[in-house]
């Protein structure tokens, strides 16, 4: 998972979650006995049974191998058992896998090989030839609020008849398939996708595609991606990837859908999180982290016996690394009955990074700039004025729909949640907040094989599992709502505008 960070100082955090936030329509509830029965203790119990199945099935849980096959299976007998009315939303995706890892090397001029990824869904490939730069790269010393390079065929010269050319482009504006796809269509042999360059969007990082590509695309830093495009010869590099998605490109995967039986069915509360991880590790955080929690939430809610007055769905997504496949499948096939049944969304992504930030989704759209739907701005309250009561400060992270929110509220269904960190670098300020370690990254094992259980930090577990308990209990009981009539949910809901999609959790 990645997201958009904003570092917020710790005074200035405090006024945020003090002050600025709006005051929640929800009313106040006591959720002591929640929190006290949701335990780290218990998360990692969850935690240590998706380890030993990554263990026992090469080391992952990916969508389409027998680890999550294994995974889900655990999660329905926990909720079944716990009283839960279980379904399997099953679905088939094109199952992807990187055979070796990518390699960018300059030829002409001679140089030393480029720090790079390759893009799921990329195509295989060996090309060696010139790079030529979109349009509207923007380049240093001032980078503009976003590029839009590559997100129409016009940004593109025409590519060589006769020689291979690799296409350069800055990350901005539209999904990164797009940019590949438009880079096809204009005729290039390969793509490079370089980082944006606002604080934050300066690393090398991986996107996706979500959907098999015709050629190699791999990722550069704004550093490197910003020099080459700025040379004034780019001159020529070699492109190797190696993917393989010919294999299993009807993979099946589900989701695992877990309702109260009791609450009222036209009013439902989905808590949701991506039970997949990565194809490279086990995902002991990302996202063992929001499931385990998740599933605690709902084993305690159902020993304390606690009758939501709204409908609680648990929702654990599949194929959320392949790019949010699954909670889009579930939104694209709810009927219009089902989908003004749903009120809310709460979305647990990354809850035990080593070096963790207490981030919460801007819903409002106030630090960051991209807001959800009406409603939304008042989820982000409910748990910033949660946390401030602990004397707890937070940060906000972009709403930018780049997790299992994101189908939700391009639905116009008011969502929100909690985060602690993937690849980005905790900042001095955020440091001197939360501890841990300045310019290091907030979990080093991001999407790597080191996810693994003792990838964890106990206290984020405790802090977050408790905010996101809170969070469930407070819009499960409570009568008031997000609208001005105090309803939970509008009789007509139109949707929010549709944010561009990027990549699995780029710049989380």
């Amino acid at each position: 998972m990645r997201k958009r960070i904003l570092a917020v100082p710790l005074t200035a955090a405090l006024i945020v979650t003090l002050a600025a936030q709006p005051a929640s329509a929800v009313d106040e509830i006591n959720t002591k006995k929640l929190r006290d029965a949701v335990t780290v203790s218990g998360i990692l119990g969850h935690e240590r049974v998706l380890q030993r199945i990554a263990t026992q099935n090469g080391g992952t849980r990916a969508s389409g191998t027998s680890g999550f096959t294994a995974s889900a299976a655990y999660v329905k007998d926990v909720l079944r058992k716990a009283g839960y009315q279980v379904k399997e939303q099953k679905f088939t995706f094109p199952f992807y896998r990187e055979l070796t890892p990518a390699a960018l090397t300059p030829v002409s001029p001679a140089g030393p090989a480029y720090e790079t990824v390759t893009y799921d869904y990329s195509g295989s490939g060996d090309v060696t030839g010139r790079v030529v730069p979109a349009l509207n790269n923007v380049l240093p010393p001032t980078p503009a609020p976003s590029s839009t390079a590559g997100c129409a065929v016009t940004d593109f010269a025409p590519a060589s008849a006769t020689a291979p050319e690799i296409a350069l482009i800055q990350r901005g504006g539209c999904n990164f398939s797009v940019k590949a796809a438009n880079a096809v269509t204009a005729g290039y042999d390969a793509a490079i996708i370089f980082n944006e360059g606002q604080p934050g969007r300066t690393e090398l990082f991986q996107g996706t595609l979500g959907g098999p590509v015709g050629i190699p695309v791999v990722g550069l830093s704004f550093a490197d991606g910003s020099a080459l495009a700025g040379a004034a010869s780019a001159g020529t590099v070699s492109v190797r990837v190696q993917t393989s998605t010919e294999i299993n490109l009807d993979a099946q995967t589900s989701n695992i859908i877990a309702d109260t039986p009791g609450g009222n069915p036209d009013r439902v509360l989905v808590v949701g999180s991506h039970l997949d991880s990565v194809v490279d590790g086990p995902g002991i955080n990302d996202d063992g982290s929001g499931t385990a929690t998740d599933l605690e939430i709902a084993v305690q809610l159902a020993k304390l016996k606690i009758k939501p007055r709204q409908k609680v769905r648990f929702a654990f997504w599949g194929a959320e690394e392949a790019g949010l496949l699954g909670s889009e499948h579930y939104v694209a096939n709810l009927s219009d009955t089902e989908l003004t049944q749903i009120y809310a969304n709460l979305n647990f992504d990354m809850l035990g990074s080593p070096n963790y930030v207490r981030f919460v989704y801007d819903g409002d759209g106030s630090a960051t700039g991209a807001s959800g739907p009406y409603g939304s701005d008042q989820i982000e309250a409910l748990f910033n004025k949660y946390f401030a009561a602990q004397g707890l400060a937070t940060d906000p992270t972009a709403f930018d729909g780049r997790s299992d929110y994101g189908p939700f509220i391009d639905a116009g269904i008011p969502a929100g949640g909690l985060f602690s960190g993937a690849e980005g670098v905790k900042t001095a300020e955020q440091a001197a907040v939360y501890g841990g370690t300045a310019d290091a990254p907030y979990d080093a094992c991001y999407h790597q094989a080191c996810d693994d259980i003792n990838n964890l930090n106990t206290k984020a577990l405790a802090e977050l599992g408790d905010g996101a308990a809170h969070a469930v209990l407070t819009l499960a009981l409570t009568k008031s709502g997000f609208y001005p009539d105090g309803s939970l949910r509008a009789s007509a809901r139109a949707a929010a505008p549709k944010l561009p999609y990027q990549g699995d959790h780029l710049a989380r």
